[in-house]
C-alpha cells in the first residue's frame, strides 16, 4: 500500500478488532508519519448512525470548540463560515447567536440545530471549520483540495500523536469501537499537508490547528493556551466538587452495546 499523503510505500504497522467483529491492519509511513487502516470496506456499517453513541462529549466539545473560535476569529477578516461535517448542527447554532454568519454542512447527519442555515459546498467562505473530522477522511488531501476550493483557511482538530506511533492496545483516538477514525496524524504530516497547499500550519501540537494561505500572528495559541488556563481554573465543577462523567459514561456505553450484541448472537 501507498501513503494516501506523501505516496510513499507503506509498513505494516499493527492490527486489531473494530466494530467487535472484524480485524484489520494499520499501515505507516516513514516518510510523513501518517497513520491509516487498509481500505475501509466497513464504513457503511460504521455510519448506520453518523455520531457514535460513544461520543458523550459531544456537547461540552461544541462549547470549547465556539469559545476556541471566538478568540481565533479576531484574526481573520469577518464573512461567511462553513462548519464542514457540523453534525447536527450545534456549533452553527452557537456561533451564529454569538453573532458570526455561520453555515453548516455534513452529508451523514440530520441539521437539527441549525435549519435553514444550511451551507452550500459551491459557495465561496472567508474560513470553513472543521472539527473531528479529518481523522475519518479516506482520503484527506482529496478532501481537503476540495475544501481549499471554497477557501483560503481551514481551521480543524484532530488529536495527533507525538512520538514512535502508538499501538491500537495504546491509543484511545484509534476507535475500534466506531470503527469510524480510519487516518491519523503527526505534526509533521500536517506540515507535509500545508506545504501541498503552498499554506501556513499553525497548531498546538495536539488537537487545534490552522491551515491558511494567510501569514497571521504565531502567538494566536499562546492566547488561546492561556484564555483556556484561566478558564480551566474557574471551572464551576471544581468548585462544586464534581467530576465529569464524560468519559465514565463512554465506558458505560461500550460496554452495554457489547454485552447488547453478545445477547443478540447468542
Amino acid at each position: 500500500m501507498l501513503c494516501k499523503i506523501c505516496n510513499t510505500e507503506l509498513k505494516f504497522h499493527d492490527k486489531s478488532l473494530i466494530l467487535n467483529k472484524y480485524m484489520i491492519n494499520y499501515y505507516f509511513c516513514s516518510n510523513c508519519y501518517f497513520i491509516q487502516t487498509e481500505e475501509p470496506y466497513w464504513l457503511d456499517e460504521a455510519y448506520n448512525n453518523a455520531i457514535a453513541f460513544t461520543d458523550t462529549g459531544i456537547i461540552a466539545r461544541n462549547f470549547i470548540n465556539s469559545d476556541n473560535l471566538l478568540l481565533l476569529l479576531k484574526y481573520f477578516p469577518e464573512g461567511k463560515y462553513l462548519d464542514y461535517g457540523g453534525g447536527h448542527g450545534i456549533l452553527t447554532r452557537i456561533m451564529r447567536d454569538y453573532g458570526y454568519d455561520f453555515y453548516h454542512y455534513d452529508k451523514y447527519a440530520e441539521n437539527l440545530y441549525a435549519k435553514y442555515f444550511e451551507g452550500n459546498t459551491n459557495n465561496k467562505y472567508n474560513i470553513i471549520t472543521l472539527f473531528e473530522n479529518l481523522e475519518h477522511f479516506t482520503f484527506p488531501l482529496e478532501e481537503l483540495s476540495k475544501l481549499f476550493s471554497l477557501t483560503d483557511t481551514i481551521i480543524f482538530s484532530t488529536v495527533l500523536y507525538s512520538k514512535s506511533p502508538p499501538l491500537v492496545k495504546d491509543w484511545w483516538y484509534y476507535s475500534t469501537t466506531t470503527g469510524q477514525h480510519v487516518s491519523f496524524f503527526t505534526k509533521k504530516t500536517l506540515m507535509y499537508i500545508a506545504n501541498n497547499f503552498n499554506s501556513y500550519l499553525l497548531s498546538n501540537d495536539y488537537n487545534l490547528h490552522i491551515i491558511t494561505k494567510h501569514n497571521i500572528n504565531k502567538n494566536l495559541f499562546r492566547k488561546i493556551n492561556n484564555f483556556n488556563y484561566i478558564k480551566n481554573k474557574l471551572n464551576l465543577s471544581k468548585y462544586l466538587k464534581k467530576k465529569s462523567k464524560t468519559y465514565q459514561d463512554m465506558l458505560t456505553a461500550i460496554n452495554n452495546n457489547i454485552a447488547n450484541q453478545n445477547t443478540t448472537n447468542s
